[in-house]
């Protein structure tokens, strides 16, 4: 590191080794390997590090010590996480890295390896750079939050408590603005039991999952279609039954919902999960399996991007704020009340998609202003 100006060479050989590091969903084996290299990383920051731990790979927790007149003050909260939605074997196969045009791509490295590689460049660039210092960095880094930070949501709540703010290394906007807000997002299942029965001989003895699954998911599309505000559902799974000659005894949905506001996401989890059976003999049960609470735009966080925005000037740089639609953990950060700004990851494209890519140039811009935030916190 050279004074104030980040190694873009440095961070550009660690996102290749961290994008080398295959890290789907629920492969705990691999994400406890790629986290141990995280924790080593942040080890050489001068960071105490521990692990949190989980089935499904273990959470990550690193206490950065604030440094000068701050060193006291209350800390500042990274998020970020290490897992992503693509199956091992992407590298060998339609998404291999490489660099072309200032360009980077591979299988995570816009979601969200090029964000983790910013954040810890970031506070090496706190670190070595003098004035009135900065604040405690406290940084969690989770393994399914592409699944809806189902085993980590709690962790994340309980490490915001104290937070003076929240800072998530997602994705920017497109444009590279930051993300001051989101959706409330909830996966849940609508699984339904019958009775199976012979579709031919005595269909009336049974009663049908499927028929009976079809019917609630009318119901599903009529209580979110009353919702007082604007809801975004998505059926993305339906599974049930098994030969055309049997009433079928099971079935179930996998659900998507996005909420833009908080009394439309009560009202319609509380219609959801009070669904009853129509037919005689089935039983309909609604369980969550993820849940991220809506995280509406609010003063707390509109003070927090002005302060963003003086930072931004003092390198040079400019930066704006707009809600977003997707979910993160910074949901619950900013649901809670926390000063949370999110998409402090670098610019690029194609988050879960093959084309997934990193502007280059935009890890040693996006390091700097994190740099200059904690600066002015």
């Amino acid at each position: 590191m050279n004074g104030t100006a980040p190694d873009l060479d440095t961070m550009l050989g660690r996102l290749e080794s961290y994008v080398r590091h295959e890290t789907p969903t629920g492969d705990a084996a691999r994400l406890d390997a790629f986290g141990e290299v995280l924790l080593a990383r942040h080890r050489e920051l001068g960071a105490a590090v521990r692990r949190e731990p989980s089935p499904v790979g273990d959470h990550l927790v690193i206490e950065h010590p604030g440094r000068g007149a701050k060193a006291r003050a209350a800390p500042v909260l990274f998020l970020g996480h290490h897992d992503t939605v693509w199956p091992v074997g992407q590298l060998d196969g339609p998404m291999p890295w490489r660099v072309a045009d200032g360009v980077a791509h591979g299988p995570g490295a816009y979601d969200m390896k090029g964000g983790l590689v910013v954040m810890e460049t970031a506070l090496e660039l706190a670190r070595d750079t003098g004035g009135a210092g900065h604040p405690p960095v406290r940084v969690v880094v989770v393994a399914d939050e592409e699944v809806g930070s189902p085993t980590a949501s709690a962790l994340v709540a309980d490490a915001a408590r104290n937070a003076v703010a929240a800072l998530g290394f997602e994705s920017p906007h497109p444009d590279g603005s930051l993300k001051s807000g989101r959706r409330g997002s909830t996966r849940l299942r609508l699984a339904v039991e019958g009775v199976e029965a012979h579709a031919a001989l005595d269909p009336g003895a049974g009663a049908s999952a499927v028929d009976e699954l079809v019917d609630q998911l009318m119901l599903v599309r009529s209580i979110v279609r009353h919702a007082p505000g604007d809801v975004l559902c998505n059926v993305g799974t339906l599974a049930g039954g098994g030969r055309t000659n049997v009433v079928p005894a099971a079935a179930h949905a996998d659900i998507g919902l996005r909420f833009a506001d908080a009394e439309s996401e009560r009202v319609v989890l509380d219609g959801l999960t009070s669904l009853r059976p129509i037919r005689s003999g089935a039983t309909v049960t609604t369980q969550v399996l993820s849940r991220r609470p809506t995280w509406a735009p609010g003063e707390a966080t509109a003070e927090l991007l002005d302060t963003v925005r003086r930072a931004a000037a003092s390198v040079g740089q400019r930066v704006d704020g707009a809600p977003a639609a997707g979910g993160a953990d910074t949901n619950t950060t900013g649901s809670l009340g926390v000063p949370t700004l999110d998409g402090f990851g670098p610019r690029g494209a194609g988050a879960h998609a093959v084309h997934e890519q990193v502007v280059v140039a935009s890890l040693a811009e996006r390091a700097r202003l994190v740099a200059a935030v904690l600066a002015a916190l």
